[in-house]
């Protein structure tokens, strides 16, 4: 455990949140009002892009509104405690991604307990990597030439991230950690944000997800230099990956992004609510959209979900001690 940061975590507290026996009959149909889903992140975010699609097209399939509430702040902690302390009743979601896995790790203290605040509905699409990304304006051609600019004497160069702790921020602290460069860090509240102040040459470079940026990519506005996952993207195919760019061991888990409510909602509201997503997640339309986000989408049940949850936690702390990204 460092800094009490890492709890102990186990498949059942998160079974034991979702009520996986036997759900009862909803009393009424659900959902009769609108569905608020939170996010802890800014407008423009690889979490805000996927909630969009799937929101809209489960707005057209239930006939009732869900509505995106983007509450950035702390890591997505500020949208994630709303959630936490909101009535469970299915109405109020939050729409989080890997940092919700690596938070309990990079902060000595929570506002909620990350098991036993949420009940997990589902995860509704992975990105197996980061892309590392420069301005197209910047000398860099290749990750080796970044890393010797990197190293010149008197170098500060930075890289942007969506929040300290966040899937983006680790993945560059393992590059700094890997290569022996010591780059700057400079968080901001979203993957928004950070794509803004890469084009605006505010930051030099970033690990970001594809669902971020992959417009800049293609329009020419931002250069991919590599891809950290063990095979190449299929959408930018001429990227290459980081251990073919001569950086290994910076992997890291596929980037996620679930649904999860607050503990105590009952477990057929959970059920509905899963149902939905996952015929939301089947048709071709937002299949095609989030294909062109660089993602997958993915629906898996509550009670999967929770167990791959319990593995994201384990995993962070694991890379969050190797990148020595110390708790706050």
């Amino acid at each position: 455990m460092r800094g009490g940061g890492v709890r102990t975590i186990c498949f059942a507290a998160f079974a034991a949140a979702i009520s996986l026996s036997c759900p009862p009959l909803l009393a009424q149909p659900f959902p009769t009002k609108s569905i608020r889903w939170v996010l802890g992140f800014a407008i423009g975010g690889a979490p805000d892009n996927i909630a969009r699609v799937v929101a809209q097209q489960l707005t057209n399939q239930v006939g009732q509104s869900v509505v995106l509430d983007n509450r950035p702040g702390a890591n997505g902690i500020v949208g994630t405690e709303m959630v936490a302390n909101s009535t469970p009743d299915g109405y109020t979601l939050l729409v989080t991604s890997a940092s919700f896995a690596m938070n309990p790790s990079v902060y000595r203290k929570l506002p909620y307990d990350s098991v036993r605040s949420f009940a997990p509905v589902t995860n509704l699409a992975s990105s197996p990597g980061l892309l590392l990304l420069v301005n197209a304006s910047f000398p860099a051609q290749t990750v080796q030439q970044l890393i010797e600019l990197a190293k010149k004497p008197g170098a500060q160069l930075a890289y942007g991230s969506s929040g300290v702790g966040n899937a983006t921020h680790l993945a560059a602290e393992l590059f700094n950690a890997r290569t022996g460069t010591k780059l700057v860090h400079v968080p901001y509240k979203g993957g928004g944000l950070v794509t803004n102040a890469l084009l605006a040459n505010e930051i030099q470079m970033v690990f970001t997800n594809p669902a971020t940026i992959i417009a800049q990519v293609k329009a020419g506005r931002v250069r991919a230099l590599a891809y950290n996952n063990a095979t190449r993207a299929p959408y930018l195919p001429e990227v290459p990956t980081m251990a073919e760019a001569g950086v290994k061991g910076i992997e890291m888990d596929p980037g996620w992004h679930g649904v999860l409510a607050p503990a105590g909602t009952p477990a057929a509201v959970i059920a509905k609510l899963h149902a939905d997503i996952r015929t939301a997640l089947d048709n071709p339309g937002v299949r095609e959209r989030l294909a062109a986000l660089g993602v997958e989408p993915v629906g898996n049940p509550p009670a999967e979900f929770a167990q791959f949850l319990v593995r994201a936690i384990k995993r962070a702390a694991e890379l969050t001690h190797v990148a020595g990204i110390e708790p706050e």
